[in-house]
Parts: C-alpha cells; sequence; structure tokens
C-alpha cells in the first residue's frame, strides 16, 4: 500500500496579475485532485493485486 503523503511546509511563489491568493487556489486545486485521483488509483491497483495474489495463494485448484 503507498505510504501516506504528509507537506509539513509548503512554500509557492510566482507571479500573476490580478488576485494571487485565487489563482493560488485555483492552481492548487486542480494539481491537487489530479494527484489525489492518481493515488486513488494507485492505492485500488494494489488492493486488487493484494486480491489476485491472496486466490493464487490459496491453493485450490481451478
Amino acid at each position: 500500500m503507498p505510504q501516506n503523503l504528509i507537506i509539513h511546509n509548503l512554500e509557492v511563489r510566482f507571479q500573476v496579475d490580478g488576485d494571487d491568493g485565487r489563482v493560488f487556489q485555483q492552481l492548487f486545486n486542480k494539481h491537487i485532485q489530479a494527484w489525489a485521483r492518481l493515488y486513488e488509483a494507485e492505492c485500488a491497483r494494489v488492493k486488487k493485486t493484494e486480491q489476485d495474489r491472496r486466490l493464487g495463494d490459496a491453493g485450490g485448484s481451478w
């Protein structure tokens, strides 16, 4: 199972015109959601692989 990721300190610097906080929030949300989808897919893949291995280890015949 993938390990949890803990961010203790995050510093982001960028220069934009307009409302910096809003732009940061939009960019952060976009990328954290993409990361979360990939993480959930990886967790599901690992779980499925573990289940498949257990079936193979059962020693039963097909």
